[in-house]
């Protein structure tokens, strides 16, 4: 009988530091981590979803369609201006037609994947993170500079300079918000290749668009300065993204225009 009390003992410990472990603030970092990662290896879906881009000399409203070849974008609105919709069409077909811009979209796409998933990557080790609470279904954690961590390329350097709060579904473990703010200048080669000032923010939502499938469905970055090194991202912008629909994954650019053509006008699409 004490042998039997031993083992339920040393049990109940086991579980005990199994759990604690488990909702380890960093632990849940690492899990959400490993399934985003995990999520988009595996996913091969195609989305159609309305998205309005603003940027400080630029604002498009455009329907979206992703195929195996690229993305069709069907432009509705270009700097307040309406677009006929043989003006629409035309854009698309000439787009089609154009395999040096579908290659040149390929490549930057490839290029944003690939630092999003280097970025993922350093989420537990480049921060010290903090449970803070929970909000519904979702975690909230909190993360500052973790001054053990070594950034090891430019980009990260700006990244590891954020401090922000992070929401974690707790049923999936997927991200479900990502916001932080610049808390000091970030110099690159002593401000000659550029200076991003303390105060700039992120904020980066996403919610679950089907079984499983979830998207980005709002971007807001507005960093206050310039670095030369940084050709592919934007300081300034404000990107929202809506009305997703599900597309055969293997769409081709033919059936992507006519699944464009027969989505609303740009007042239907702003309601």
């Amino acid at each position: 009988m004490m042998l039997n009390r031993v083992r339920s003992l040393a049990w109940a410990f086991f579980l005990v530091c199994a759990a604690a472990h488990a909702q380890d603030p960093r632990n849940l970092v690492n899990q959400a981590v490993q399934t985003e990662l995990a999520a988009d290896a595996a996913d091969h879906s195609r989305w159609l979803y309305f998205d309005v881009d603003r940027k400080p000399n630029s604002e498009i409203e455009q329907w979206v369609a992703e195929t195996r070849g690229g993305d069709l974008q069907r432009v509705l609105e270009n700097n307040g201006q309406k677009l006929t919709r043989s003006e629409q069409q035309s854009r698309m077909e000439n787009f089609i037609r154009d395999l040096g811009a579908q290659a040149r979209q390929r490549k930057s796409g490839q290029h944003d994947d690939q630092q999003a998933s280097e970025m993922l990557s350093m989420l537990p080790h480049a921060f010290i993170w903090t449970k803070t609470g929970a909000q519904g279904n979702t975690t909230i954690l909190h993360f500052k500079p973790n001054p053990g961590f070594h950034p090891p390329t430019w980009e990260s350097r700006v990244f590891a300079a954020m401090e922000g709060d992070m929401a974690i579904d707790n049923a999936q473990h997927r991200i479900v918000s990502l916001k932080g703010r610049l808390i000091h200048d970030v110099r690159f080669a002593g401000g000659l290749l550029g200076v991003l000032k303390a105060g700039g923010s992120f904020d980066v939502e996403r919610r679950e668009t089907g079984k499983g499938e979830w998207q980005i469905t709002e971007t807001h970055v507005h960093i206050e300065g310039h670095a030369l090194l940084f050709k592919n991202i934007s300081e300034d912008e404000d990107e929202e993204k809506s009305k997703f629909k599900q597309l055969a994954s293997n769409l081709s650019f033919a059936d992507a225009e006519k699944e464009l053509l027969a989505q609303g006008e740009w007042q239907q699409a702003a309601r």
